[in-house]
């Protein structure tokens, strides 16, 4: 098991040098740049005053020039200074936010599994029923509504018509003056939304994979012979089945952390979070490069961290895998 971890944690290095190559190259292809952004509104602006800017931040020299310099910085683990007027740190402006972000993401992950592998299991169980059904209906409206328009109805609904949930934000004004457990229900009620919005077309798409996998095992012939023994239903499902149906959704999981932190863009703009997502949306519109590679790299990061503690899931639970 320690030879194949070692193996995985290897097979990282390439993968993340190539996903920040490639968003190195991409983000300074797109239309704009710092010293546009910077200057567009600002009508005296000349051009020698864009190319001190360009000096400034390093934009003069060659492509291939400025990613080996990041890349020098990134082995030091020094994600370089914004290019926003206040020029912090990038990693300080990150380490503010990505707390938000990923417990967002793990809240919905963690309401993702609560429920979708119960409707799964269920609706696998007793197929063509009116469960069956209308949980297939379910998932086809996750998979048919986009996330903004299903920020916008509920925010619509809970927070103008019912008012029973904040519409934006992650705490009220005043939030330092509450006491423990009002501090925790407020917290719980600027996040209800989010997560639900973040955790709906997760929910469908597993709940539907979770059925599929019960459907396959359950005609397994070694279900039938533990039905054959006399065993009880509950058992053969729960003990059996469905122990070898959740093998592949464990790999599934890990595949949908990209999702979940891409999506953070959408629902931390919308309900106006202080995440990562919407810092990144803020970067991409200033052209900030050292802030957006530096939120591509953290993404990147969870991103393969995620998939790596599935093939570890995955190897644990299947021998085969740590001896192939």
């Amino acid at each position: 098991m320690f030879a194949y971890l070692i193996k995985r944690l290897l097979l990282m290095i390439p993968l993340l040098l190539g996903i920040t190559l490639v968003s190195f190259v991409v983000i300074h292809l797109a239309p704009g740049s710092p010293t546009e952004v910077q200057t567009m509104l600002q009508p005296k602006a000349s051009l020698e005053a864009q190319q001190r800017l360009r000096e400034l931040y390093g934009l003069d020299r060659p492509l291939h020039v400025q990613y080996w310099d990041w890349l020098q910085r990134l082995a030091r683990l020094d994600l370089g200074r914004s290019f926003s007027p206040d020029a912090r740190p990038v990693w300080d402006k990150i380490k503010e936010r990505i707390g938000v972000t990923i417990s967002i993401n793990l809240l919905s992950m963690l309401l993702i599994l609560v429920i979708a592998i119960p409707i799964g299991v269920i609706a696998a169980t007793y197929p063509h029923s009116w469960f069956d059904q209308a949980t297939t209906l379910f998932v086809f409206l996750g998979f048919a509504m986009p996330g903004f328009w299903l920020a916008l109805l509920l925010m619509m609904l809970f927070g103008v018509y019912l008012d029973w949930l904040p519409l934006a934000g992650l705490t009220s004004h005043f939030y330092e003056r509450f006491t423990t457990w009002q501090k925790i229900q407020d917290l719980a009620y600027h996040l209800t939304l989010p997560v639900l919005v973040s955790a709906f077309g997760g929910l469908a798409g597993m709940s539907r994979y979770m059925r599929g996998n019960m459907l396959e095992v359950i005609r397994q012939d070694y279900i039938t012979t533990a039905r054959a023994k006399g065993l009880p239903e509950r058992t053969v499902i729960f003990k059996h089945a469905l122990k070898n149906a959740l093998m592949p959704v464990i790999t599934i999981l890990g595949l949908s952390v990209p999702g979940l932190i891409g999506g953070s863009v959408i629902f931390e703009s919308i309900f106006a979070i202080p995440g990562m997502g919407q810092l990144f949306y803020q970067a991409v519109m200033a052209r900030d490069y050292p802030l957006v590679m530096g939120e591509l790299v953290i993404g990147a990061l969870l991103t393969l961290l995620g998939n790596l503690l599935a093939d570890v899931s995955y190897a644990l639970a299947d021998p085969r895998l740590r001896t192939g």
